[in-house]
């Protein structure tokens, strides 16, 4: 059975739209795995060069 009151508690707000488009666009900033693995292996390359 659900407890509503225990449900009410866990309960928040929906972002407003103006606060959506600035939480979704700061996410764009960040750096995503693809970034991560071209640094990672640009990285490695300079390594095996310096050997």
């Amino acid at each position: 059975m659900i407890d509503f009151e225990e449900e009410l508690k866990k309960f928040q707000f929906s972002l407003e739209v103006e606060d959506a488009e600035e939480a979704i666009n700061s996410l764009s900033q960040e750096v995503d795995l693809a970034d991560i693995l071209l640094k990672m292996m640009e990285k490695t390359d300079k390594e095996e060069e310096e050997e």
